[in-house]
């Protein structure tokens, strides 16, 4: 049995429901959550990285205030980091999600398996929780300002 189907610039390519297609399908899932992985690596160093560069200037801070030319560049970079690895989790997230809605869209419903595709897999949900604690750091360092360091802030 084999379907046809429009790819790319209108080609046609077929769907055969053999076992090799359906291996081929089950490894270009598991390409997906190692990619969705990789994407949450990156984020979540870029959150940590973040935070560490806030917390090691506030040390600083508390020692010699008045040494340091731009005193509040290191939290702006901190933030800056910390808005990067939160926003790389979301478009990890939406690309995770676009990925497998086309693994599992009517086209490959024959080889993909018998099962339905869960809602949320755990890699779903682990991504949600660490874009949750990257709005907090950023919200924790951000609040954490003095006040002269914020461009609505007073002198």
């Amino acid at each position: 049995m084999s379907t046809g189907q429009t790819g790319a610039g209108g080609r046609q390519f077929e769907v055969r429901v053999t076992s090799d297609s359906h291996f081929a399908w089950v490894r270009t899932r598991l390409a997906v959550e190692r990619t969705m992985m990789a994407y949450m690596r990156t984020s979540v160093s870029l959150i940590a990285f973040g935070f560490t560069i806030f917390q090691f200037i506030q040390r600083v801070h508390e020692v010699r205030v008045n040494d340091l030319r731009f005193p509040y560049a290191a939290w702006w970079l901190g933030l800056a980091l910390i808005l990067c690895g939160v926003a790389a989790a979301i478009v990890s997230l939406w690309e995770y999600r676009r990925q497998i809605d086309y693994l599992w869209s009517k086209s490959y419903s024959a080889i993909a398996g018998e099962q339905p595709e869960p809602a949320f897999t755990s890699l779903f949900a682990i991504t949600g929780v660490l874009i949750v604690i990257g709005l907090f750091a950023f919200f924790a360092v951000l609040l954490s300002l003095p006040a002269s360091a914020l461009p609505w802030g007073g002198g």
